[in-house]
């Protein structure tokens, strides 16, 4: 039997603070009614005052260590995916190895926004393979409300935020990460972005004034792409896997719009019980959407061992992406 990456345990945590669509609605002018058909989302979760991405992090971490029966001395490798670290540098999960006081871990972040915690998964598996390596946090979290224009009613609907974690180890057995793949379309880069704050344009008074440190976005060619990648990265990944649509047990897609969603559930002939949907009152929490989601499912619903859960991702590059995992450890 070949060695397998296998997730050992999941966590997850969200701000206490909800935003409903009916405050929105006194912030611009939007609905409840717009929001909800256009996009499935009635609330989202949002960081209070001085909350921060590894306040969230470590809440995550430490359920999903707790989870897996593991100490923070035990992990190897920390990876946090994320678009809104808590500063440029250092990294998040530099701050988060301290938190944890996992002094034995190398730590750094991956910035490929919505996809990134597929991307981190991937990456993960592959430092699995090396023998140096057994144990490994992977974090996806993001505030994505601290780049958020308030005034601008096409992203500010959107957007919530959390953080979900697992860590992985190693396996033998028959469960475990079965395919993964990772992608990118740098030419659509323009569809989603935040103009300032990097080396491009430095903070200025002129980059604050013109509003150039808020995300920007091309909704409708994001919906486009995402419609078509969603389809073509569920087939490559199912084919590498061996696996057809009638074998997935649990489909869990980036939490980014309903129609979306359902668009990709006609086309697998899925039932609504095998998908896990926590868009309504989560909004998209960006590289926290997969783990966030996937976690509040199993909060309600029991998965055998040795289901095939499928997920996939895209997000800002453009970037894409997905795994099919068989869950459970053995």
């Amino acid at each position: 039997m070949s060695m397998r990456t296998q997730a050992l345990g999941l966590g997850y945590y969200l701000p206490e603070r909800i935003l409903t669509n009916q405050e929105l609605e006194k912030m611009v002018d939007t609905s409840d009614q717009w929001i909800v058909e256009r996009t499935g989302i009635r609330e989202r979760h949002i960081v209070g005052p001085g909350e921060k991405n590894s306040d969230l992090s470590v809440e995550a971490a430490r359920r999903a260590l707790q989870d897996a029966k593991l100490d923070p001395l035990q992990l190897d490798l920390i990876i946090v995916a994320t678009a809104s670290p808590d500063m440029p540098f250092p990294s998040t999960a530099c701050i988060l190895q301290a938190l944890l006081g996992a002094k034995n871990a190398a730590a750094f972040d991956l910035a490929a926004g919505c996809t990134g915690f597929v991307y981190a998964m991937t990456v993960a598996e592959k430092f699995l393979l090396s023998p140096d390596y057994n144990y490994i946090l992977v974090v996806g979290c993001d505030v994505v409300s601290s780049v958020i224009d308030y005034t601008d009613r096409n992203t500010c609907i959107l957007f919530g935020d959390g953080a979900g974690a697992m860590v992985f180890g190693k396996s033998e057995g028959k469960c475990g990460i079965l395919s993964t793949k990772i992608g990118a379309d740098g030419t659509g880069g323009q569809l989603l972005y935040m103009p300032a704050g990097g080396s491009a344009l430095p903070a200025t008074h002129e980059t604050v004034e013109k509003r150039l440190h808020y995300l920007r976005m091309n909704g409708n060619e994001i919906f486009k792409f995402a419609t078509k990648i969603v389809a073509e990265v569920s087939q490559e990944l199912l084919e590498k896997a061996g696996l057809t649509y009638d074998d997935i047990d649990l489909f869990v897609p980036h939490q980014a719009n309903l129609r979306i969603i359902l668009s990709a559930m006609r086309r697998m002939k899925l039932p609504p019980e095998k998908v896990a949907i926590n868009l309504d009152h989560c909004g998209n929490i960006s590289a926290g959407s997969i783990p966030v989601a996937l976690a509040q499912y199993l909060e309600k619903y029991s998965l055998k061992s040795g289901a095939n859960i499928l997920m996939v991702a895209f997000g800002t590059g453009l970037t894409y992406g997905g795994a099919v995992l068989r869950w459970g450890r053995d």
